[in-house]
């Protein structure tokens, strides 16, 4: 049982490689949209935005891209399975002789390599507009680990989304309303400290800006060290992720299949 899960879960996330190689359009969030949003800011905003404590705003910019683009990930897992549930092919799959589980076990592997190939991008894009990292090769490895495992973790909330949400385009709507505040309200951007108010709190407590502080921290690079007196996320920002992501696949997980298996039924 166990050697055929794991053979129909490589099928079906290899069907999902080979669609995204033959559909590169459908990998514009991934490819695209990383570089242009490292280019926008960098060469845009850059010199607008001060980094409190000085430093290059275009090292502090990255942490806060490769944070919004893991999040943003949550998308494309959500769009192919809703897609696949439209077309007929997860009627197709399940008339087969195949684990049920193999079906979101494939869609879950595809896409975690699908999250692979924005940061490689961006990690290419950041290093020409002027990122450099500062840290030991530990602590690299430790931040490439943990946009993995919190690209993991969201990939769940886009199973949820997709099980959940009858069409892609009804997909879209739904993440751009809920997913996009939530990486703008946070330190992707800009350092928390110049958020008024309700916002600042927002985005204290908000995973996003954890993540990307914890990357920043990882490479050490400005935005990195919190300030004296700052909340728990801000100064544990690498436990802080870490809880999140875990809390995250906890509970979007089961209920990502339990949502799923009512679907195909109705």
């Amino acid at each position: 049982m166990t050697n055929t899960l794991l053979s129909d879960t490589w099928v079906i996330a290899r069907r999902g490689f080979k669609h995204m190689w033959r559909q590169p359009e459908a990998l514009a969030d991934a490819t695209i949209q990383p570089v242009m949003f490292v280019l926008l800011f960098a060469f845009v905003f850059g010199g607008a935005i001060a980094v409190p404590g000085g430093g290059s705003y275009k090292e502090f910019l990255m942490g806060g891209i490769f944070a919004q683009t893991i999040v943003f990930g949550a998308f494309g897992v959500a769009i192919s399975l809703a897609n696949d549930r439209n077309n007929g092919a997860i009627d197709r799959f399940h008339s087969l002789p195949i684990p049920r589980a193999s079906v979101l076990a494939g869609h879950s592997v595809a896409n975690l390599m699908r999250a692979l190939l924005p940061i490689a991008l961006m990690s290419a894009a950041g290093f020409v507009v002027g990122w450099r990292i500062h840290s030991g090769i530990l602590d690299i490895a430790a931040a490439y680990g943990l946009m993995i495992v919190f690209s993991f973790a969201v990939i769940w909330i886009g199973i949820l989304l997709g099980s959940s949400v009858g069409t892609p385009e009804a997909v879209q709507g739904v993440a751009f309303v809920a997913i996009f505040p939530i990486t703008f309200v946070a330190s992707t951007f800009v350092p928390t400290s110049t958020l008024p108010g309700v916002l600042k709190t927002i985005a204290e407590w908000n995973p996003t800006s954890s993540l990307a502080n914890a990357l920043r921290h990882l490479f050490e690079n400005p935005g990195g060290v919190a300030p004296p007196g700052a909340v728990w996320p801000l100064a544990h920002p690498i436990a802080y992720t870490l809880i999140w992501a875990i809390g995250i696949v906890v509970v979007c997980a089961p209920l990502a299949v339990m949502q799923y298996q009512r679907s195909i039924k109705s």
